[in-house]
């Protein structure tokens, strides 16, 4: 009798061990691979972010000529296409700062935000965070121009501002002022999508960090992949899976995916925090940051760090999630 249910014990830990692996890491068996030509241009990409990072003095919260040259030239790319643009002006402290966005679709349907800061922590460049992140915002917005997907939803393409430190986790990100605003107009929204750092890649063996050694077992140790992050409930399990099959049918890169708490250190270091916050679906599409890059927030962090070659695989999984 001991036997059995030492047997039966054993059994039930192996379940519970395999369905807490599974909700956390949400496996895809198999995806089937579409060849489609999304005309991702590295140039432009690279001009993108040679842009901002070539602006002096630092794009940060302190230094608002700069900010405005940041925001001017995001406006100026948004232009070129027939986006609507919005520009979203608030103050903080007295000082003013502003969100920019562009939005493709039919105006008055339910939407689909892309997101990305364009300000920096500190006196660094920001090749990777989060100029990789604006280059991408403005890629879809180009490739939606060009392209001119039929689209059942608005899109809306955001850049923020204040992102950063000292503002970072309060009312005063520009992201948390945008989500207020469309939670005070009840605006309907289908999810938001958080592009933070997307553009740094390594092929080194054990140049892959995780919060916790565990996650070792399940992921790889070399930082050559994405990574979709998203709460752990079950719709957005189902969220993130939906991202997954997607993105994976069009990129030549592999894309891994993290469905964890809050209190997991890094899983809500960005923008899309302000929508879960005020219970809206968001998935933040991330490099993994310092889990991975050793030149997050340094002077080090500057373009010729980044792979176009596999952030522009990113920007072709995302364009084809919004289309689809």
């Amino acid at each position: 009798m001991k036997t059995k249910l030492l047997i039966f014990t054993c059994f039930i830990i192996l379940i519970i061990i395999g369905l807490t692996v599974i909700s956390i890491t949400n496996p895809l068996i198999y995806v089937s691979k579409i060849k489609l030509a999304i005309p991702v241009k590295e140039e432009r990409l690279k001009q993108d972010v040679h842009n901002l990072t070539s602006i002096i003095p630092a794009r940060h919260y302190r230094n608002l000529s700069s900010l405005e040259r940041a925001s001017n030239y995001i406006f100026d790319e948004f232009s070129k296409t027939k986006c609507s643009i919005e520009i979203q002006g608030f103050q903080v402290n007295g000082k003013p700062y502003q969100n920019l966005i562009c939005s493709f679709g039919p105006l008055d349907s339910p939407r689909i935000i892309v997101g990305a800061h364009y300000d920096v922590a500190g006196d660094q460049p920001g090749a990777d965070d989060n100029a990789s992140g604006i280059a991408g915002v403005l890629e879809i917005a180009r490739l939606l121009h060009e392209l001119s997907p039929s689209l059942k939803h608005r899109v809306d393409l955001v850049a923020y501002t204040l992102e950063e430190p000292p503002f970072f986790a309060t009312d005063s990100m520009g992201s948390a002022i945008h989500a207020n605003s469309l939670k005070e107009k009840q605006v309907p929204i289908h999810y938001m999508i958080s592009l933070e750092m997307i553009g740094y890649f390594s092929q080194e063996k054990n140049s892959q960090q995780y919060p916790t050694f565990v996650l070792k077992l399940f992921y790889p140790t070399q930082g050559d992949f994405i990574t979709l992050v998203g709460k752990l409930s079950f719709s957005d399990w189902k969220l993130i899976r939906l991202f997954k099959q997607k993105m994976s049918q069009v990129m030549e890169i592999d894309v891994f995916s993290i469905n964890a708490p809050q209190m997991v250190t890094g899983t809500d270091f960005s923008d899309h925090r302000n929508f879960w916050n005020r219970g809206i679906p968001a998935v933040m599409i991330t490099d993994t940051a310092f889990y991975r890059n050793s030149h997050y927030h340094q002077a080090s962090d500057t373009m010729d760090t980044l792979d176009f070659e596999r952030m522009s695989e990113v920007i072709r999984g995302v364009y084809w999630v919004l289309v689809n």
